[in-house]
């Protein structure tokens, strides 16, 4: 029989255990969320800070509440704001698509070789993050410039006649997104391919199941869970990303992230800013979050 004493420092740490996901969630996401939320239903002016509040005491001790939607409503009528919108999630799906394509053999291999070399070749994937973002996209640069290095191989080597113009346009952007997120695709895909049961395979080739049949018909289903990871891990960081297209991309095309940047420092519209980002985050959680529903409903009924 167990001592209340036991009992309670059981409860307590449950109550810790439980608590610091909660706590962690309220200061980190529900907080700047409210604050975001605030400011984006406030009017912009100018004075510091930059935008009206929502609620203030009139005379006669009476509180009034203003809430501004018109913020939503531009963003829902004004074109500018809908292309960019939509050129920010096809960006983010072929950047996604580019990154699994390319992931996907890169954490097989790695997952599937000895053991003694998969840490140096973690290490490759790994090594880029040692050095400044900021400074591998500026190296793109120089790659795909008209007088860079893709441009002088592909010349030295007779496939072109001319230098092609690849930065500054659209490909450029997806070569940089790509590239820049392409180890937060291979990293779970790799987690959840070494986790995999090889007798599974073992068994299929005893069946007659050929390699490649094995592969789609077990490895390919089991490691969806690190594809879904690993696509949301590119997909939602890409759809905000400002620093690529704005280095690499064209000016007319134009992502949510520029777009914030232009509206929270060249414009000071604040309110505006604000309510592209609850936009952005609308459009990203709720589907991911109903996937993950469907998810576990479906592995409930598969128990």
């Amino acid at each position: 029989m167990s001592s209340p004493r036991l009992s309670d420092d059981h409860r307590l740490g449950r109550l810790i255990n439980i608590g610091l996901p909660y706590l962690w969630l309220g200061l980190f996401f529900l907080l700047p969320f409210a604050i975001v939320l605030r400011i984006s239903l406030a009017e912009s002016q100018l004075a510091q800070p930059p935008y009206t509040a929502l609620w203030e005491w009139v005379e006669s001790g009476v509180l009034q509440i203003r809430l501004n939607l018109a913020n939503f409503q531009l963003i829902g009528q004004d074109p500018m704001y809908l292309a960019a919108l939509l050129n920010s999630l096809w960006v983010a799906l072929v950047g996604t698509l580019g990154c699994l394509l390319l992931g996907y053999p890169m954490a097989y291999a790695i997952a599937t070789a000895p053991e003694s070399r998969r840490i140096p070749l973690l290490m490759l994937i790994i090594l880029p993050f040692w050095t400044s973002f900021l400074i591998r996209v500026y190296a793109w640069i120089e790659l795909l410039n008209a007088n860079g290095l893709l441009n002088g191989l592909l010349l030295w080597l007779g496939v072109i006649d001319e230098p092609l113009r690849i930065l500054h346009t659209q490909t450029a952007v997806y070569i940089g997104v790509i590239y820049s997120y392409l180890p937060f695709m291979i990293l779970p895909l790799y987690a959840n391919l070494t986790r995999l049961d090889p007798t599974l395979l073992e068994a299929a080739a005893d069946l007659g199941c050929r390699p490649w049949c094995a592969f789609i018909r077990i490895t390919l289903p089991l490691s969806f869970p690190g594809i879904v990871a690993g696509s949301m891990l590119v997909f939602i960081p890409v759809v905000g990303e400002f620093v690529i297209p704005d280095l690499l991309g064209s000016p007319g095309s134009l992502m949510v992230g520029k777009l914030m940047w232009t509206e929270f420092f060249a414009n000071k519209d604040w309110p505006l800013a604000s309510a592209l980002a609850i936009v952005l985050l609308g459009v990203l959680v709720v589907p991911f979050v109903l996937m993950q529903r469907l998810q576990r409903d479906d592995e409930a009924e598969q128990v």
